[in-house]
């Protein structure tokens, strides 16, 4: 069990649950490969997110973090190995992942011109809620984002944090099991990251598996468990205290200086 970030004494982090879907791995890499021409963004990634785990990728940008998860998404077609979502190829069965899964990326994706409302409305229309559900999907992600008072209000006019808020609530409308979230506190003052990741720790709780990049340090601390990302490859993969006792180490931010300059002194 891990504490909420927020300090707020001893409540626990759900721990992961297995699943039946994907042999108890909703998320699972196999040998993933990404090229882009001669480069090679993603370089034989293999790893496997339990049902209910908030599993981070922690490196600095270029790692391939971004690459990973729009593979993950159906957006990019891995050069080779294999990638599963809920059990579902992405290769081959993209669009069927596309509706298992809630997708938010690293920049503000939403409407700027439409109120917070209507961004709600229209997300619930792409997803294709059934009028039945649509109202309460609506409340529900008002009331989690804490803008139930806004909900008049223009996206732009609202703070980075709230911005966030609600891509987050965007994203799960149609409840997904599985979230891909792509450096979402990119930008986000450090109070209203830790409020964006009691959130995390919510839809965890509930089940749902989250998948999150950051490069914040502290962030790295919040995961059941991470990759640290070099180079499209993983360097180190366990729980945060896991990763620091194998490295004599006392915080996330050393060891990952320390497993960076190994990797680079071993290819130099």
């Amino acid at each position: 069990m891990r504490p909420l970030p927020h300090g707020r004494g001893s409540e626990p982090v759900a721990e992961p649950r297995a699943s039946a879907s994907g042999n108890g791995h909703p998320v699972r890499l196999e040998n993933l490969v990404k090229k882009f021409g001669d480069f090679t963004a993603v370089d034989r990634v293999s790893l496997a997110v339990a049902r209910g785990e908030v599993f981070g990728f922690l490196g600095p940008n270029g790692a391939g973090k971004t690459t990973v998860i729009r593979i993950l998404c159906g957006l990019l077609r891995p050069t080779s190995g294999r990638a599963l979502v809920g059990g579902l190829d992405v290769a081959t069965q993209a669009e069927e992942v596309r509706r298992i899964i809630g997708y938010m990326s690293q920049k503000f994706s939403l409407y700027d011109d439409l109120t917070v409302e209507e961004n709600i409305d229209f997300f619930s229309g792409i997803y294709g809620l059934p009028d039945a559900r649509r109202r309460e999907r609506k409340q529900y992600a008002l009331r989690m984002a804490g803008l139930e008072q806004q909900h008049a209000t223009l996206a732009r006019l609202l703070s980075g944090g709230f911005k966030q808020r609600l891509a987050l609530g965007c994203a799960i409308l149609h409840e997904p099991p599985i979230l891909f979230l792509d450096e979402p506190t990119s930008g986000v003052d450090p109070i209203a990251r830790r409020g964006f990741w009691e959130l995390i720790y919510e839809l965890s709780a509930a089940g749902r598996t989250v998948f999150v990049t950051t490069h914040y340090m502290e962030e790295a601390e919040y995961c059941h468990r991470l990759a640290l990302m070099h180079r499209g490859r993983i360097v180190a993969l366990g729980a945060p205290d896991a990763l620091k006792r194998e490295a004599g180490r006392p915080t996330m931010e050393d060891v990952f200086v320390t497993t960076i300059e190994e990797e680079e002194r071993r290819e130099a």
